[in-house]
């Protein structure tokens, strides 16, 4: 799992899964996994079907407990003799993946016949279903129909993926993403605090040609933006990222607008800002751009040495801050290698920033390609933090919650 979706923090938060009979039932233990990591705590039922497929001790051995079975099933008495109620009573999220059509049908008309559609009929906090199944079965009206009453129910669907399935057919029923099931669970446990509000995040480097093959780059990561945009994301937010070239991807839920150099991410931003609410600009934006010596590659033949001209780019932010309007908030990052407290002051101002978060990235675990920083913050009104060596997922979620302060 990629590092901008391992957000922690969720301890005393319970996620109680539900497993189907699939061939795909073998990944919900990569969600047991996933959740655990995030500080949750999981309990599971695993129906007679699943359990052909992958058994209930692979979920309590990895921490899962209780893990359900059948209604009537002796190990599954000796926990409780409600069971079936349970989970309603001490979670906060029900997961259902995979989801059989079986199961499918029973939650869209309300039947419950196993321990599992008991659940999830005695469940009245969110429900996040994810179907898998032979792409004939998905397709079938009788399906269609059923999932479409989920959405109308209020369940949080995460659909299937398109491609080949185990029986050799090729189409639209394959489980989606662990990391996408995963994330729609966060997000069901996370504060919503910015929904309805519409985000742009730029991140990641830029490139800057000189020839058909060379450029001018720095070694970011895009990792610090990620992790703000995944947790504006979770928060409920409309998220828009204008990326710049990297190695990332982003939930399906997520816009993303690819970009190569300065003046592309330029544009970009200048064409969604007037539309959002907030812009976080995380981008390592090259300051200068290299003259173009042409379409062709240079050949170390044609001069005795290499000499590279430079006309600067655009400050990204800074135009950002120009057009500002009063109900927008703008948040900056700074790379810093010294005098980090002051320059952070000058273009807080310079820029029109109401937030900036500043780093030392000569700092080992604090800057490129590391999955930590240590952050100086300063907002508009002057308060101003000086952060230890966080996760990059931890700084971004205290950096909203700094905003909304606001």
């Amino acid at each position: 799992m990629q590092a901008h979706y391992g957000f922690a923090g969720f301890m005393g938060k319970r996620v109680h899964l539900g497993v189907c009979g699939s061939i795909a039932a073998y990944r919900a233990l990569d969600l047991v996994r996933a959740f655990l990591d995030a500080d949750c705590m999981v309990s599971a039922t695993v129906t007679d079907a699943a359990a052909r497929f992958v058994t209930p001790l692979s979920f309590e051995g990895l921490g899962a407990s209780p893990v359900y079975t059948g209604m009537f099933d002796a190990a599954t008495e000796r926990e409780s003799a409600f069971g079936h109620l349970e989970p309603g009573q001490t979670c906060e999220v029900m997961v259902i993946a995979p989801a059989s059509a079986n199961t499918i049908a029973k939650l869209a008309n309300g039947l419950a016949d196993d321990m599992l559609s008991c659940q999830a009929l005695a469940f009245a906090g969110p429900k996040v279903v994810a179907p898998a199944m032979n792409p004939r079965m998905w397709a079938n009206p009788v399906t269609r129909r059923n999932w479409d009453m989920l959405e109308k129910l209020g369940f949080i669907g995460v659909v299937p993926e398109t491609g080949k399935v185990a029986c050799g057919d090729t189409g639209t029923g394959r489980l989606a993403p662990v990391e996408e099931i995963f994330l729609a669970g966060l997000k069901a446990l996370s504060p919503q605090d910015l929904n309805g509000k519409r985000v742009m995040v730029t991140l990641g480097p830029t490139r800057e040609p000189w020839d058909a093959v060379r450029f001018w780059s720095n070694p970011s990561s895009g990792t610090m933006g990620a992790c703000m945009a995944m947790a504006a994301y979770l928060r409920g937010a409309e998220v828009t990222v204008v990326a710049g070239p990297t190695a990332l991807s982003f939930p399906s839920g997520m816009s993303v607008v690819q970009v190569q150099t300065a003046q592309q991410m330029n544009a970009a931003c200048q064409d969604l800002w007037p539309s959002m609410d907030v812009a976080c600009a995380t981008a390592a934006v090259a300051d200068f751009r290299p003259v173009l010596y042409g379409p062709d590659k240079f050949k170390k033949e044609q001069g005795d040495g290499l000499h590279v001209d430079f006309v600067p780019n655009p400050d990204i932010l800074k135009g950002l801050g120009v057009s500002k309007q009063g109900y927008q908030r703008l948040i900056g990052f700074a790379a810093e290698t010294r005098n980090i407290k002051s320059e952070a002051s000058r273009k807080l101002k310079s820029k029109n920033l109401d937030l900036i978060a500043a780093n030392d990235v000569s700092r080992e675990g604090s800057g490129f390609g590391t999955a930590t920083n240590q952050m100086y913050i300063l907002d508009k009104a002057g308060r101003q933090e000086s952060w230890p060596k966080l996760p990059k997922t931890e700084v971004a979620w205290r950096l909203w919650d700094h905003l909304l302060l606001d």
